[in-house]
């Protein structure tokens, strides 16, 4: 099967730095571009009903700014001059964020950690890598910390 885009998700959790290190791998193997992903989730309070948003207090530019310095901190810096990548910050529900891109963009492989949140988190949002896993246009790879199973 023919790579040349591949998508890795990040939540910055443990999870998710197995999927990094095993996306990078594989878009020097099959010089593919890499896309590094990460959704910022609307900010919501869960007692308020749907239609009373919570804004945030900092302009969503600002937080995307944050973000992209954190990815090429704990990411750009291990990326080698051989591999092409690219830094995407979106905004929105999670999974439907991640599809609608893999769409968009004919992503080959969505790489990401079998979990990121736990407790309220992993509740409230339910499993990313489900979702993304059961509606995705192309290949998925889910990537478990070793010695995780079953957890």
């Amino acid at each position: 099967m023919p790579m040349k885009k591949i998508v890795f998700c990040t939540d910055f959790s443990e999870n998710a730095e197995e999927a990094f290190s095993i996306s990078l791998e594989m878009a020097e193997k099959f010089r593919a571009k890499l896309y590094i992903v990460h959704v910022l989730p609307p900010v919501v309070n869960p007692l308020l009903t749907d239609t009373d948003w919570v804004s945030p207090y900092e302009p969503v530019q600002s937080f995307v700014s944050k973000i992209e310095s954190q990815m090429r901190r704990e990411y750009g810096e291990r990326i080698g001059d051989g591999v092409d990548y690219e830094f995407v910050v979106l905004d929105g529900h999670i999974s439907t964020e991640i599809l609608k891109y893999l769409e968009e963009n004919q992503i080959d492989i969505v790489i990401m950690g079998s979990y990121g949140l736990s407790g309220v988190g992993l509740v409230v949002f339910g499993s990313v890598a489900k979702r993304v896993a059961h509606k995705a246009v192309c290949s998925v790879m889910i990537v478990r910390k070793p010695g995780t199973a079953g957890q």
